[in-house]
């Protein structure tokens, strides 16, 4: 089995559907890159989603709470990334190997993603994302929320 590179432009995907196809890739040996991070949806009220997250993020160590504690990702390609582990065994090599083969990017850098990964977006053929895709009447964009958690909303 050869290892492919999957690239997935993550603009109005459910985060969730999106990340669990980025785990199930990269557990079977395929090279996963998400870009447009920020643009993934989470369905829900934009209240709800946001209480309980900020209420996520809040918590703290007992011991010291400004040197230990969770550490979260404020940022959009961080957080998209994050859930991805979440969906692979992260405690054993495996998950670890796999979660090295998922790069998660911010806007579309074309030149960044060139000159690592050897590929042009622009000629390339993207991944079929038509079945993450559905039409949500209440939902948030993962940049939203992370503005709203204090990190940033993506590239203007």
């Amino acid at each position: 089995m050869t290892a492919e590179k999957i690239i997935i432009d993550a603009s109005g995907c459910s985060l969730g559907r999106l990340a669990s196809f980025a785990a199930k890739q990269t557990l079977s040996e395929n090279e996963v890159i998400i870009f447009n991070a920020e643009k993934a949806l989470i369905s829900g009220k934009k209240e709800k989603i946001f209480k309980t997250r900020k209420k996520q993020y809040d918590a703290k160590s007992q011991v010291n709470p400004w040197r230990f504690g969770p550490k979260r990702p404020k940022n959009p390609d961080r957080f998209v990334r994050r859930v991805i582990r979440g969906m692979l065994p992260w405690t054993t090599t495996r998950g670890k190997k796999a979660f090295k083969r998922v790069m998660v990017y911010m806007g579309k850098p074309e030149k960044e993603i060139r000159k690592k990964h050897h590929i042009d977006i622009s000629k390339s053929k993207l991944a079929d994302v038509s079945s993450m895709k559905k039409h949500y009447d209440v939902f948030v964009t993962v940049g939203e929320l992370c503005k709203f958690l204090g990190g940033t909303n993506g590239r203007s």
